[in-house]
């Protein structure tokens, strides 16, 4: 069963070898139990709840970097292997928070969105250079790691922490290695989140994270939408103190 989109040369690929259906639709509570292997990305849950019904399940592929979205231990005990491609989209998913670190810091959504309504206002969104400012980086693996690069690209300032990784890999990039996560938080004018989500990052960006970080500072998240406390988010971009945000992922998504 292929649950949501994939490449169709995946697909065919597929087809090859196996008899494959392709359907996101029909509740999968119904259908999960017909199959001997699921390929996934980041919509579908497979909770305990749901694996309890796949009778004939060996495989779970998922077609993206995390896991955060089966339940793991829940597949183990079944016997069932879940497999990732963590390679997949890391250069995708690099270029894409360069991307909203820009537009943060240009104002361009905004510009763009002033500019539709027939005004002309070039003063107001000239933003800010990111050149000498710092990107504090949290979550240094292979997404955080290429974001690094660009941002020394660009002429930031890179500080990151991630207890897992050398300390020779920061020193290969050019970027600073903090050993703490106020360290990062006290240096960044802009903070990016690159970290795995568990129950220990799961609202990791909260009121009290927000308020240790420096006034004025923005925030980009192109990981997991439940780093973040949205409310506490809104209530530090109303009080000014975190100067803006951009975001990619949602604590519930879609996003309405």
């Amino acid at each position: 069963l292929i649950r949501e989109p994939i490449a169709e040369a995946g697909i065919e690929l597929l087809r090859e070898q196996f008899e494959v259906d392709v359907n996101g639709d029909l509740p999968l509570e119904e259908r999960i139990g017909d199959y001997d292997a699921i390929v996934i990305r980041s919509a579908t849950k497979l909770t305990a709840d749901v694996l309890e019904r796949a009778d004939r399940l060996k495989v779970i592929g998922r077609a993206g970097v995390g896991v955060d979205n089966v339940d793991v231990d829940a597949a183990t005990r079944r016997g069932i292997v879940v497999a990732n491609a963590p390679e997949s989209t890391v250069v995708s998913a690099a270029e894409h928070a360069v991307g909203l670190l820009v537009a943060l810091a240009r104002h361009i959504p905004q510009a763009h969105a002033s500019l539709k309504q027939g005004r002309w206002e070039r003063s107001r969104y000239g933003g800010i250079e990111l050149e000498g400012k710092t990107l504090g980086v949290l979550g240094f693996g292979r997404i955080g790691q290429q974001v690094a690069r660009r941002a020394v690209g660009l002429g930031m300032e890179v500080v990151a922490h991630d207890p897992f990784v050398a300390k020779d890999r920061f020193r290969e990039l050019g970027v600073t290695r903090a050993e703490a996560v106020d360290a990062v938080l006290a240096a960044a004018d802009f903070l990016t989140l690159h970290l795995p989500l568990s129950d220990e990052t799961r609202g990791f960006i909260d009121a009290d994270t927000l308020a240790r970080m420096r006034p004025g500072a923005r925030l980009i998240n192109a990981a997991r939408g439940e780093l973040v406390d949205e409310e506490a988010l809104l209530e530090a971009l109303r009080s000014g103190h975190i100067a803006g945000a951009a975001l990619d992922v949602f604590s519930a998504e879609p996003y309405s």
